[in-house]
């Protein structure tokens, strides 16, 4: 409701009284636009305007979904993630949320903003990894429960003292991640990182979510070791929550690909703008300005390199 009452004020600014809605018309124009309008992003899946597209905005949401949604411009664009029997609209799924999210937000979130519960094959599955914490046996990589007193796997137990710092980690990274929302840091990443090593699963979402910020603010510093060495431990989560096929797997491929090339590791560099390749030409198509513009020179510039190199 402050939202509402906010753009009623703004709308009041810019427009005369006789050109507004009454207030029971302009709130009904407002909840269709909450409920049905897309976020339009750039090339790198940043958020640069909202629109409504009444086509598109008859697919409903999924955890684990079916399609994905890109954009040319503000042209809306639709791509399957998964071969399909039959285009039957009512089978289609997209995510109306962030997915790198355990089930608990993504349910939070949908409630907060759409009005429904979700109980999506995704959402009835157990996720014990997203919140997890790391075996206290540094040679055991299973995930373990705060509550229990043991490992499920090696039965080391879990001391009073490493679920308290586990729990002063959480709080720790929560804080700093809720501050670099719209800026990430690196120095503070690294931070938060030496924190939780030894004490958060390597799955563990807000272990995810830093290791994604210190990637992202590597790159705008253009420290590009840094950013090299974040993209490809950042890789498994992403393969993980986001799935092998998502545009943001594919960008992260482009990404580290591109600094490797810039790193002067034109090999790795083509395996990884190869996988790329394979990613996005699903997510976008072939057509799309990202392939045509930007990966299809850079997976030249690594062949050409490779093979002088």
């Amino acid at each position: 409701m402050e939202h509402f009452t906010m753009l009623y004020g703004v709308l009041s600014q810019f427009l005369d009284e006789t050109f507004i809605p009454n207030m029971a018309e302009l709130m009904g124009i407002y909840g269709r636009i909450c409920t049905n309008s897309f976020n339009i992003l750039d090339v790198n899946m940043n958020t640069i305007g909202v629109g409504i597209y009444l086509g598109a905005s008859v697919m409903d949401h999924s955890c684990k979904p079916n399609v994905i949604v890109v954009f040319e411009g503000t042209t809306i664009i639709v791509r399957t993630l998964t071969d399909l029997p039959s285009l039957d609209w009512s089978q289609i799924r997209i995510s109306y949320v962030d997915l790198l999210n355990s089930n608990k937000n993504r349910r939070e979130e949908l409630h907060s903003s759409y009005y429904f519960e979700c109980d999506c094959e995704r959402c009835k599955k157990e996720e014990p990894m997203a919140e997890a914490a790391a075996c206290p046996n540094l040679s055991c990589d299973s995930p373990c429960s705060i509550e229990g007193d043991e490992c499920e796997k090696c039965s080391t137990k879990i001391s009073a003292e490493f679920k308290e710092t586990f729990r002063e980690v959480i709080d720790f990274t929560a804080h700093h991640l809720e501050k670099m929302k719209t800026m990430a840091y690196l120095d503070v990443s690294k931070i938060c990182l030496k924190k939780q090593k030894g004490v958060m699963h390597k799955f563990n979402i807000q272990h995810v979510r830093t290791l994604e910020m210190a990637h992202i603010a590597a790159v705008n510093l253009k420290c590009w070791e840094d950013a090299e060495f974040y993209g490809k431990k950042l890789m498994p989560g992403y393969l993980l929550y986001y799935g092998e096929i998502h545009p943001l797997t594919g960008l992260l491929y482009l990404t580290v690909g591109k600094i490797q090339l810039h790193l002067e590791k034109p090999k790795e560099a083509l395996q990884a703008l190869t996988k790329a390749n394979t990613v996005l030409s699903i997510t976008h198509g072939d057509k799309h300005s990202i392939m045509e513009e930007e990966l299809r020179p850079l997976l030249y510039q690594a062949d050409m390199e490779s093979n002088s190199a």
